[in-house]
């Protein structure tokens, strides 16, 4: 029998301020439309009866409990801006819940990041009320282990810094990029599913763009391809109208079905 497939569930799908924006009245910010609502932008991957975040938006909470997340078995991080790593501290519940440490992954920039700024659950003081209990484990490129799925670091350029999107099987998750290295796009080959940036229309210093985005996914050719980290310049039902068939803007609470390998 084939095996069961891998999950992928959309957290969030807005850009870094989400969507609607604060202050904002126009026509996105104001939609009925529940696929123009996004929270952060963040990924749940489950399989085998595991459950893999990546990223900790300052929304997790939120998107915790609207995902009816009830265990969390580890977090990869993909960079330490604020928009993905200020939820960390709410993994606490599920460090109640499962009664032990859950294991976090980054680079070792982005692990000096949230050392610094959560120092408090790193710090050797006693502490008087409960804090994130947490194993740390340093990326340095190389593909690892998780619960049987290898997870592969690929480097994309975030403007001028480097980050990390992450192949796991046959899908990847590419979130925040300005450019993708050659020899990291050829680590995107023979995908089912890619999601990758495509902040707005506008050429934007440290994000990609929806016509990049689509010319990067016609160079990989995945058999499907979704758009993540949008902000509201992209209305959800009219932007994905001009699109071709395999490439969909992502929504806050889409599930997408991977074939595991």
């Amino acid at each position: 029998m084939p095996a069961p497939p891998l999950k992928i569930t959309v957290l969030g799908s807005g850009t870094s301020v989400g969507v609607p924006t604060i202050g904002c009245h126009c026509d996105v910010c104001r939609s009925e439309d529940p696929r123009d609502n996004r929270l952060r932008p963040s990924i749940l991957v489950s399989y085998e009866g595991r459950n893999v975040l990546i990223d900790t938006t300052p929304d997790f909470r939120a998107q915790a409990l609207r995902a009816g997340i009830d265990h969390l078995d580890a977090v990869v991080f993909t960079h330490a801006h604020a928009d993905h790593i200020m939820g960390l501290d709410d993994v606490r519940p599920f460090n109640f819940r499962q009664k032990g440490q859950i294991p976090i992954y980054a680079s070792a920039a982005t692990m000096d990041s949230i050392r610094r700024v959560f120092s408090y659950i790193f710090d050797c003081e006693k502490k008087e009320s409960n804090v994130p209990k947490l194993a740390t484990h340093l990326l340095d490129g190389s593909a690892f282990d998780l619960f049987g799925v290898e997870f592969l670091p690929v480097p994309v350029l975030h403007g001028s810094q480097t980050i990390y999107g992450f192949r796991f099987g046959a899908a990847a998750y590419l979130t925040d990029h300005s450019e993708i290295p050659g020899p990291s796009m050829e680590q995107l080959r023979g995908l089912d599913v890619l999601f990758l940036d495509a902040l707005r229309h506008k050429p934007h210093p440290t994000h990609s763009t929806v016509g990049r985005s689509v010319k990067t996914v016609e160079q990989l050719a995945p058999r499907r391809a979704f758009f993540t980290h949008i902000c509201h310049d992209l209305p959800h039902e009219r932007t994905n109208s001009l699109l071709p068939p395999h490439i969909r803007l992502a929504y806050d609470g889409l599930e997408i079905p991977v074939p595991l390998p």
